[in-house]
């Protein structure tokens, strides 16, 4: 029997297991310990899809097939139950999502050399915000899957609390501490009592002071971003020829979603964008959209919009080469566009953490530490907008990509023994 914490984020995953020296992560890709949550589908029949940096490198090279990120955004909706075109199959979501956890389970059996069998497997505050049905289905959807890939026992953890395991490996005295996982699909907090006379204890659930969450993470921003800045060149805003009536903003939203883009490439989705673009005053916009759809190039442009966002938040400004819609066009974004496409996305996150504070019966200056984890926690708005519910606590930063997956590892051992 070997133990296991699973984060299989919207963004990317990491897997771990017991080891010499505690709790650490597997190499799943090239060495490294963190993978993209990615699958590329080969046209070819016969082919084996490939996940991870090889799915997306497979994508961007031009190979035929079907790429699809951001999985995990779709539990909890009905897009779960729906199938997308792959070649000529039409393959379910829940199905893409089995066969990316199956490869996952099988690269950390390599890289431990034994048999995973018992899982702790993460998950956030909320799947879905307001649908406890919804947040139960998803997490019931989880389960199921990893039974089927060969996991014997699964149990779940918050992902914040999960993270809030692996800071206190780091404490030295009794604190109170916020946690934000802040990721790519939602943003979860845990207030928690942590301390180095409370991390043996079988118990914890006295410890756990308040737990909220709210979908929204990095895609979110990537999507407002692209509305704001990218989709514009594209024709969204612009005029019909019949007067008063303008290009409809919903294949533009599908576009800048990521769990949404293979939509557009259905046959009546395709035929009904050249009959827009016949019905345009702006062809030379809207040709555009016509032309990233017919090529398939969607997830190209949504990863173009992703390095954008993640080059604004390391530099302050990015120019966008969309040389692959059309030649020689480009876009510049700067930090003012990320913030005014995304100020609300930000103040939503800020007011969960209000609420976690009333939940916990704690003021903003009762809380000693904040520990920041997840990859959306480098946009500076987003960090103003936490470090402002709680001003007077320490900020620790975590690891970005790999707190939650070591403390789910932490937490396999106490359940489950090495």
């Amino acid at each position: 029997m070997a133990a296991a914490g699973l984060d299989f984020g919207t963004s990317n995953t990491t897997l771990g297991v017991s080891g010499p020296g505690g709790a650490a992560l597997l190499p799943l890709e090239d060495g490294r310990t963190t993978i993209p949550s990615a699958i590329f589908y080969p046209q070819a029949m016969g082919e084996e899809p490939s996940i991870g940096r090889a799915a997306v490198a497979a994508y961007v090279e031009g190979r035929h097939g079907r790429l699809m990120r951001a999985l995990k955004s779709v539990l909890g909706s009905p897009l779960i139950e729906e199938a997308t075109l792959v070649g000529r199959q039409r393959v379910r979501f829940r199905a893409v999502i089995a066969a990316y956890v199956g490869r996952i389970k099988r690269r950390g059996e390599a890289a431990a050399g034994r048999e995973l069998t018992h899982l702790v497997h993460g998950r956030p505050v909320h799947f879905v915000d307001g649908d406890a049905e919804g947040d139960a289905r998803a997490e019931e959807t989880l389960r199921q899957i990893a039974a089927e890939v060969g996991f014997r026992e699964v149990s779940f953890q918050f992902e914040p609390i999960a993270a809030g395991l692996d800071y206190e490996t780091q404490v030295n005295d009794e604190q109170i501490a916020l946690i934000a996982d802040i990721g790519g699909g939602t943003s979860d907090f845990s207030i928690v009592r942590l301390g180095p006379d409370r991390r043996g204890r079988p118990d914890r659930a006295d410890d756990i002071l308040a737990n909220d969450g709210v979908r929204i993470g990095g895609i979110d921003f990537d999507r407002q971003l692209s509305l704001g800045v990218v989709m514009p060149l594209l024709g969204l805003g612009s005029p019909l020829k019949r007067a008063g009536l303008s290009m409809p903003a919903a294949p533009y939203h599908d576009l800048a979603t990521w769990s949404a883009i293979n939509r557009l490439y259905e046959p009546k989705v395709m035929r009904d964008l050249r009959e827009l673009e016949r019905d345009s005053a702006r062809p030379d916009l809207v040709g555009r959209l016509v032309h990233v759809v017919e090529d398939e190039r969607g997830h190209g442009l949504a990863i173009a919009v992703e390095g954008a966002k993640i080059a604004v938040a390391d530099h302050g400004a990015a120019t966008l080469d969309l040389g692959f819609v059309e030649k020689g066009l480009e876009v510049v974004a700067d930090h003012a566009d990320l913030v005014a496409s995304s100020a609300t996305l930000a103040q939503r996150i800020g007011a969960r953490v209000d609420e976690c504070l009333r939940q916990a019966g704690l003021g903003r200056a009762d809380v000693d530490a904040l520990f920041l984890t997840g990859g959306s926690t480098r946009l500076t708005h987003v960090r103003d907008a936490i470090v402002a519910a709680v001003p007077e606590a320490r900020v620790v930063e975590g690891d970005t990509f790999g707190s939650v997956g070591t403390g789910l590892t932490l937490e396999a051992v106490r359940r489950y023994g090495g």
